[in-house]
């Protein structure tokens, strides 16, 4: 699986785009399909602490990202540019009619990445012993 990742990158570079679509659409973009109603947001399961719909939709595309580049020099680049997506994103909701900054929403894009790169930190230690 991982290297069918690898040979199609624009699997990443597609997801990446329909995230920042999501993200950056004023109101909710899958609300408007699911519902006829784009102030409605779908909610996969409950909120805790943090947004639980943030959090998988980071880690989704992290994990992807780890499958895609997993066996490049690039993976500590991508994770990097993840953090950083994932915390300019949610600061752009300020600007973005419909949306709202919220600290659960980032935390929750933030541990989604985090998960990930545990993983793949946890995965890559036992692999060389």
């Amino acid at each position: 699986m991982s290297n069918f990742f690898g040979k199609n990158k624009i699997i990443f570079y597609i997801t990446n785009f329909i995230l920042i679509l999501l993200y950056l659409f004023p109101g909710s973009l899958i609300g408007c399909f699911l519902y006829d109603d784009c102030k409605l947001q779908p909610q996969i399961t409950p909120d805790f602490i943090i947004s639980t719909n943030h959090l998988y939709a980071f880690a989704f595309l992290s994990l992807i990202a780890l499958l895609t580049f997993k066996k490049t020099a690039k993976i500590t680049f991508i994770f990097l540019y993840l953090i950083t997506i994932s915390v300019v994103l949610e600061l752009f909701h300020h600007f973005v009619p419909e949306r709202s900054f919220e600290y659960s929403d980032l935390f929750g894009n933030l541990i989604g990445v985090i998960i990930i790169i545990v993983f793949y930190n946890l995965l890559k230690k036992y692999e060389n012993s």
